[in-house]
């Protein structure tokens, strides 16, 4: 709840075009849409203090098999993660996507974890 709120404060900061330095400062990961512009990959590029950051990519319809290997159409989106391997081994960032990859694909099972 803390998130939301502070997210729905820098949304309208945001908004009202009065965001400070502060404000967009001291965070230990970025998520950055590339996707609203076309992308679809990148390489995203830390910030120090930051420890990850994730480009989230644009959604494409594409063709995939089913489990009868039939041709189905799907929504995916890709999403490029770069970490501070310091501070973030290979194997959390990994298991961070997919935790991330869940919630984007069941967002009702982040209702679980909420206060």
């Amino acid at each position: 709840m803390d998130i939301a709120v502070e997210l729905t404060r820098l949304m309208t900061l945001a908004k009202e075009n009065k965001l400070s330095s502060n404000d967009l400062s001291g965070g230990t990961i970025t998520l950055s849409n590339v996707g609203v512009i076309g992308g679809t990959y990148t390489s995203p590029v830390l910030v120090s203090p930051e420890v990850c950051i994730g480009a989230v990519g644009r959604v494409q319809k594409v063709p995939r098999y089913d489990e009868h290997g039939n041709v189905v159409p799907v929504h995916i989106m890709n999403v490029s993660w770069s970490a501070d391997h310091r501070v973030i081994d290979g194997a959390t960032i990994a298991n961070f996507g997919n935790v991330f990859k869940h919630y984007i694909e069941s967002p009702e099972s982040m209702l679980l974890y909420l206060k």
